[in-house]
């Protein structure tokens, strides 16, 4: 009998021992939300477009309309011919769930397909201190095939309100790209910024994407290399209406604001 009480009470201590020590993994971090990696240029794509940046003062009824349609979509093909991968990826990662990998560690894998190629992508969560560290790794298979390419990498708040991603240009050319800072307030107001930040003749140049509680409730500050000098656009419009205005010193004169109504006519500016 005290044999049977002496083992029966090991057991007891030792379940509670185990138990004890198991690990805590905890709660996964949150993934920054979707826009901080993407800018919204729906309301000038698919418009006419011209290499010659003046080609929207010859006087034409929606010239003011197509003259800042010319510059927000010089950027948008600067953003998709670098990021269409990591985007793609990104967008994915909300519908997986991730596995615990060690103290405070977790990680998302997931296949991407991205223009009749699939890519698998391996996404970690690191909870630090004060910010969340992302990793994204992005595997390619067969002919020209690549394992594990650190493609961006990035911060953010634990309430997701802002942070900051690095792309990195390919698996070929591993250099940061693009720098992107965001902010995220509410459904209504927040910014992203792309940088580029690669060495070569447009770097420093930029666009910042905002919304606000402005009746003109998005705009763009755009900074970009015209082929002879770094010039300066602001572009600002009503996301529902589609009224909205344009200013740049260097191709409307005065400096001043030039508006189109909401069929993308010129019209006075209030």
């Amino acid at each position: 009998m005290k044999k049977l009480l002496s083992l029966t009470l090991v057991l007891i201590l030792s379940s509670g021992f185990f138990t004890g020590c198991k690990k805590d993994k905890g709660t996964p971090p949150k993934l920054p939300p979707q826009e901080s990696m993407t800018i919204d240029f729906s309301n000038f794509d698919g418009q006419k477009k011209s290499a010659d940046m003046t080609s929207g003062l010859k006087g034409t009824e929606n010239s003011n309309f197509e003259f800042a349609a010319t510059v927000a979509i010089v950027w948008k093909l600067i953003i998709d011919i670098n990021i269409a991968v990591p985007v793609a990826s990104f967008k994915l990662a909300i519908d997986q769930t991730p596995v615990y990998l060690s103290k405070n560690n977790w990680q998302w894998s997931y296949n991407v397909p991205v223009a009749n190629v699939t890519y698998k992508a391996r996404l970690t969560g690191e909870i630090r201190a004060s910010d969340i560290a992302w990793k994204m790794y992005i595997t390619k298979d067969g002919t020209g095939g690549f394992t594990d390419f650190l493609w961006y990498e990035g911060t953010s708040k634990p309430d997701r309100s802002g942070g900051q991603w690095i792309i990195h240009e390919s698996p070929q050319s591993p250099a940061a790209i693009l720098q992107i800072d965001w902010t995220k307030t509410g459904t209504s107001t927040g910014t992203v910024k792309y940088t580029y930040v690669k060495t070569d003749t447009f770097k420093t140049g930029y666009i910042e994407y905002g919304l606000t509680t402005n009746p003109l409730n998005a705009y763009y500050t755009i900074h970009y290399y015209n082929g002879i000098k770094f010039s300066d656009v602001n572009v600002e419009w009503n996301t529902t209406t589609h009224d909205g205005r344009v200013k740049s010193i260097d191709y409307l004169l005065g400096g001043i604001w030039y508006c189109w109504d909401s069929n993308k006519v010129n019209m006075i500016c209030p």
